[in-house]
């Protein structure tokens, strides 16, 4: 088992969710492993805590808290972290669901202070949801060690939303309470894959299964990403802490600076085209030319992209992540 106890706080950050937070209560409700469901309302515009509410069993697991300014699903998440009790901790996100059975899954894998299952990627508009799961197989967990987890966060063109900082581990709050660990409130892109990385950076344990066990929705016009420029600034400036953090020797060192260098490369192109809107091309020519280096990684962004609209992903109503 993961760690002492087998009680669950699912924690769920919403903000403009009304649309789907019942759904994704409904299902953290129906697992008996779960002894908390804690929604953190980040100063919707919508209903989404009364939404929220209308899903509540009547087992009195349920908890609704509403933020009086939106503060990012970091602060939204430490709320929740803060004002529940149960030993483990698992996110969930707003428009997602947990698959029945999940947690008497994970609960059977060795020590671990992370252990995640594989996640279904559904496209809503092209397959049911609730999803059709495949057949699953048995959980057989495999270890992550860091240099293996951060190069499974190196972005690839040729799969789509590849990288393991989506996968949803179920975590110990004696870890991070021992380690004074929380969300950097700072990040509003990657803030899971900072905070495992800062976990495995003290020693945390991570463990994977390609056992499916959560489904999250997501469409094709959000492969590209909504976040704004100062997100991936913020996440670059987090991916130099954790170089600033480890031994040059440590064989995670390589992939976390190459990691760093790939979103850096993402911040300045989506600089470059921000300075290009606001200010024109020749200004943002200048942004790219100096200093010289710049050049390089903002024009191999713009091929790059120019390629991909010549040549898109194949649509994929249904796929899964972890590969094992």
């Amino acid at each position: 088992m993961q760690n002492s106890g087998s009680e669950v706080c699912v924690i769920i950050a919403a903000f403009n969710a009304a649309s789907t937070i019942g759904s994704a209560v409904a299902s953290a409700l129906a697992e008996p492993e779960v002894s908390e469901v804690v929604v953190v309302d980040d100063a919707s515009t919508d209903d989404s805590d009364q939404a929220a509410m209308a899903a509540d069993d009547g087992s009195r697991r349920l908890k609704v808290v509403r933020q009086s300014r939106n503060a990012g699903p970091s602060a939204a998440r430490n709320l929740g972290i803060a004002i529940s009790r149960a030993p483990r901790i698992a996110i969930l996100d707003s428009d997602d669901l947990i698959l029945p059975g999940r947690f008497a899954a994970l609960a059977a894998a060795p020590v671990a202070e992370l252990v995640a299952d594989n996640i279904l990627f559904v496209d809503p508009d092209r397959a049911p949801w609730p999803p059709i799961v495949p057949v699953t197989m048995p959980a057989d967990f495999t270890d992550l060690s860091l240099a293996t987890f951060v190069q499974g966060n190196i972005a690839h063109r040729k799969r789509p939303r590849g990288e393991l900082g989506f996968l949803k581990p179920v975590l110990s709050r004696a870890f991070l309470d021992g380690q004074g660990l929380r969300y950097d409130e700072s990040i509003r892109l990657g803030e899971d894959y900072d905070l495992y990385v800062r976990m495995m950076m003290r020693g945390a344990r991570f463990l994977a299964t390609r056992r499916i066990g959560y489904a999250a929705q997501v469409r094709a016009a959000s492969l590209s990403g909504q976040h704004r420029t100062r997100d991936l600034l913020e996440l670059y400036r987090a991916s130099r802490r954790h170089l600033d953090a480890i031994d040059p020797s440590d064989p995670a060192f390589a992939m976390i600076r190459r990691h760093a260098r790939q979103v850096r490369g993402k911040f300045l192109y989506r600089d470059f085209l921000d300075r290009k809107s606001e200010n024109g091309l020749l200004a943002a020519a200048a942004f790219a030319l100096w200093p010289p280096g710049r050049v390089w990684t903002i024009g191999s962004r713009v091929a790059q992209d120019k390629l991909h609209l010549v040549r898109p992903l194949p649509a994929q109503p249904q796929y899964t992540l972890f590969q094992g």
